[in-house]
């Protein structure tokens, strides 16, 4: 499947399988960090995968230029596609940010740009572990050429 091909995927379907593929990832990230309760990790990932984290990342990237311009095509594309879904335990603006952030996610798993993915999932993660727990936030890598 070609980049462009993926490109005219639904957003709604780019979201869905970004929002598996970034839980899988934290999930992965707190197992091996902290591998035992289950509950507690459970606590720890909804910090992460949760509309509000993922808006809190999704907005600082962009605030610092960490996407290439195809990414952020992507992320604004699906960030203001009208969905006729209502959020139950969110915001909707922190709703349809966290959604253009998972089709991104989603975009890259499609494209097979694994290294890429991981970037940005690191990224956020390092995002919202800085913003909640009042450690500062400074970004950790260079926007990467397009």
């Amino acid at each position: 499947m070609t980049k462009d091909e993926i490109k005219r995927f639904n957003t709604t379907t780019l979201a869905y399988l970004g929002d598996a593929v970034f839980e899988v990832i934290v999930r992965e990230k707190i197992v091996r960090e902290r591998p035992g309760d289950v509950n507690r990790s459970h606590h720890t990932a909804v910090r992460y995968v949760s509309a509000a984290g993922q808006a809190l990342a999704a907005r600082n990237m962009v605030a610092e230029n960490f996407l290439t311009d195809e990414e952020l095509a992507i992320y604004k594309r699906a960030r203001n596609h009208r969905s006729m879904s209502r959020p139950q335990h969110a915001d909707p603006k922190e709703y349809k940010i966290a959604t253009g952030f998972e089709a991104l996610l989603g975009y890259l798993y499609l494209s097979d740009d694994r290294e890429r993915l991981r970037e940005i999932a690191s990224e956020a993660v390092r995002i919202v572990d800085a913003l909640t727990t009042g450690r500062g936030y400074a970004r950790s890598r260079p926007k990467p050429s397009a």
